[in-house]
């Protein structure tokens, strides 16, 4: 849902209007839309999502919880089609994985998500029962024409949304296959409260990857954004497959050598 907003909401935008997707001003555009996205989540999503299981206590099953061995893991995310043109996209996490204890009667980890919530009575993603809390897990899908085309997502916390717009912009907008459209540079904001403790807000923070140059990144100083520069590959986690009538395309995040393209 959240993907979905976003965006649409940057989509308002004519590609030609304004300009290459790596200068200054489709840049400050898309981080403008982003920002008023995250922070209309914030204030509505989570009352929108509050839902009342009446059978919840007996659908539990009993036991005690099992922990692994701490290991160091984190989100992941994966996009498959196959042959016949089904296709999914996932982003397992369970926040922190080795902190997510294993019910033996159910046989999978419980979610440790429940710590997005806010304990603040006057919020709307305050602790109530039956609430859910929101999340930032955000898999993504386009259709074109009717018909599933893309999939796509990426690791990231609050990040997601905002890498998955840049990627699908570049690959809709400005021509640029799959493969390209996640290589490319990419930028995040830190312009609201982050989900995660310590919900930390960077006002005007925007943080680029070195490669956009010095000459976009000093421009984007003197329109007022509070600039951090990043390594040179450090903005994403991005994978995408996509159906092109019969061919099947798939493409994945050179980044940290954590992503994968396979296909047989």
């Amino acid at each position: 849902m959240a993907v979905r907003a976003t965006a649409i909401t940057v989509l308002t935008f004519s590609p030609q209007s304004i300009g290459r997707h790596t200068s200054a001003k489709p840049i400050e555009a898309c981080a403008a839309c982003v920002s008023d996205l995250l922070q209309d989540l914030q204030a509505h999503i989570t009352d929108r999502a509050a839902k009342l299981a009446a059978d919840a206590s007996s659908a539990l099953g009993l036991g005690e919880p099992v922990f692994a061995e701490l290991a160091v893991g984190d989100t992941c995310h994966l996009d498959v089609i196959d042959r016949w043109g089904n296709m999914v996209s996932a982003t397992p996490s369970g926040g922190w994985l080795s902190s997510s204890p294993v019910i033996p009667a159910l046989g999978f980890p419980i979610n440790t998500r429940l710590q997005i919530i806010w304990l603040d009575e006057t919020l709307p993603g305050a602790l109530a029962p039956g609430k859910r809390p929101s999340t930032t897990l955000s898999p993504g899908m386009a259709l074109r024409d009717g018909e599933p085309y893309l999939a796509f997502g990426t690791p990231g916390g609050d990040q997601q949304d905002q890498w998955q717009a840049i990627m699908f912009l570049r690959h809709v907008h400005h021509g640029m296959n799959l493969q390209q459209a996640i290589d490319a540079p990419a930028w995040h904001i830190n312009h609201f409260v982050q989900s995660f403790w310590p919900r930390t807000v960077d006002t005007n923070r925007l943080t680029l990857e070195s490669r956009f140059g010095d000459s976009v990144i000093e421009e984007l100083r003197r329109r007022g954004h509070d600039i951090k520069v990043g390594e040179p590959w450090s903005e994403g986690r991005l994978s995408a497959c996509a159906k092109d009538g019969g061919l099947l395309l798939a493409a994945a995040n050179p980044r940290s050598m954590q992503g994968y393209a396979a296909g047989r």
